[in-house]
């Protein structure tokens, strides 16, 4: 009996741990730590300038005001918090949204019934899309085509769905325009989806009328499904000159019915209403029938209340004109400040500066850190080695989310630094 109780937990240990190996989904083993998770761990060990006040501008979160009449709307149908939402979400939202994409994009009709179906953000939509979209069974290796520098949600959905990531480069000696020649036709055999950010995040670059057409005729010819990220269409400098988005690009191309393409966007940016998690996904009839079963299954629908400050914010143009004003001054000052130093320039849109850095971008971060107290993003961070090149690599991204007095000192204190290092 006393040997049986000394052998006991070691055996139990030993079967836990086994079974312990075998429930968790081991492509989770294949996700890379967050950026901002890479960003702590660089700098944990250095020293902020304590006497001057930190300035955080690593992070693409709207800093502007929340407009009041959004949080108004909100309040006062506080209310529905007591019932069920659907999945679909309310016939009234989808058709603000409806109506939204026919101003902006000049389309002649979206069928809120079949056309559109509301997300708690694009963030949690461009991860479950995959999941809905990818078939392992199909074609054997599934591969999922993405931009490279990307927003990291594309390749962790990728992963998770059983695909794998397979990336194009972006070059600013090409406008960061994607070349869809460095890619070998087996790989385009084995699509099944590809991310397209547009505006982009993080070089800011707007997708041309003849990227969108060659995209299409590829999507034709291989049958993947295109994923439009536009989430920060509505953030440009020139008031008379919107970001093409790509429900435009297959109406002009005369895709009617928008096949294969479907698209995701959101009032976060375009509002200053991060915290409300309100989005959309539109396109494709037939895969958002599908998608919109699986998101039945997820359990993810938007509350009500959110769903009548969301329709709020779909309704009004006043506030985003207002919103584009206060990022255009930011943008046309702090590049001004910062053009004696290195050539930085507006983006097409977005509110990122995507800045080459004349050492290491993860040493430039350091220094400017722990020397300046401003805390920016390494490009590297958010690409890739390919072909044994990582297009983020000694390049930094600066959100100008702050107010307008902090970003200038921001760019006062890296132009300091430029100098010290370019004397």
């Amino acid at each position: 009996m006393k040997q049986f109780q000394e052998k006991r937990p070691l055996e139990f240990t030993q079967t836990t741990a086994h079974h312990a190996d075998k429930t968790m989904n081991q492509n989770l083993d294949l996700l890379q730590p967050y950026p901002f998770q890479k960003l702590k761990k660089l700098l944990e060990d250095t020293t902020r300038n304590a006497p001057l006040k930190p300035i955080d501008l690593h992070i693409g979160e709207p800093k502007h005001p929340t407009p009041d009449f959004i949080r108004q709307a909100m309040i006062h149908h506080l209310d529905g918090l007591a019932n069920y939402p659907t999945t679909q979400g309310s016939l009234a939202l989808r058709q603000s949204i409806a109506n939204w994409l026919m101003r902006r994009y000049h389309l002649p009709a979206i069928d809120p019934e079949t056309e559109v179906i509301p997300v708690n953000g694009s963030r949690e939509a461009l991860f479950s899309f995959a999941h809905a979209v990818i078939d392992p069974a199909n074609g054997g290796s599934p591969t999922v085509i993405c931009p490279n520098p990307f927003y990291q949600i594309y390749e962790g959905a990728a992963l998770l769905a059983g695909a794998s990531p397979q990336f194009i480069n972006t070059a600013p000696e090409d406008h960061f325009r994607l070349n869809y020649a460095q890619l070998p036709e087996e790989i385009w055999k084995q699509a099944q989806l590809i991310y397209v950010c547009s505006p982009n995040n993080p070089t800011g670059s707007v997708m041309t009328m003849d990227e969108w057409q060659q995209l299409f005729e590829l999507s034709d010819h291989y049958g993947f499904v295109i994923a439009s990220d536009e989430c920060y269409s509505e953030i440009y400098p020139d008031e008379n000159a919107p970001p093409l988005g790509a429900l435009e690009a297959a109406h002009r191309s005369g895709r009617s019915n928008f096949s294969r393409l479907v698209v995701f966007n959101s009032l976060s940016k375009r509002s200053n209403v991060p915290g409300l998690r309100s989005g959309f996904v539109a396109g494709d009839a037939q895969i958002l029938r599908k998608y919109l079963l699986y998101r039945t299954y997820q359990g993810c629908a938007m509350n009500p209340a959110s769903q009548t400050a969301s329709m709020a914010a779909w309704n009004d143009e006043t506030h985003v004109a207002n919103n584009r004003h206060m990022y255009r001054e930011k943008f046309s000052q702090v590049t001004s400040l910062l053009s004696g130093t290195l050539p930085v320039q507006i983006p097409d849109a977005g509110f990122y500066l995507w800045m080459k850095t004349p050492i290491c971008d993860t040493e430039f971060t350091k220094r400017l850190y722990g020397d300046y107290n401003v805390t920016v993003l390494p490009g590297s961070y958010l690409g890739r080695s390919v072909h044994g090149t990582n297009p983020g690599a000694n390049f930094v991204r600066i959100a100008l989310v702050a107010a307008l007095d902090e970003c200038l000192d921001a760019a006062d204190r890296i132009k300091n630094l430029l100098t010290h290092l370019n004397p």
